[in-house]
């Protein structure tokens, strides 16, 4: 099953913004990359938005040991 290659996206944010984030990611057990990749996806879907990959993505093929 192909994989998709993740891309690498770095924001500064305000003290107050980091531990809300850390607090809603400890709510729902998740670290903090996923708990923001939840929160865009929602917001997208809630303001129909296309979350679609970008055209220029490529999928990885996910090496299995033999």
């Amino acid at each position: 099953m192909p994989v998709t290659k993740t891309e690498v996206v770095s924001i500064r944010v305000p003290p107050d913004v980091k531990a809300a984030l850390v607090a809603a990611a400890e709510q729902e057990r998740r670290s903090l990359a996923t708990m923001v990749e939840v929160m865009v996806l929602d917001y997208c879907k809630a303001h129909g938005i296309g979350a679609t990959p970008a055209p220029t993505s490529k999928p990885v093929r996910s090496r299995k040991s033999t």
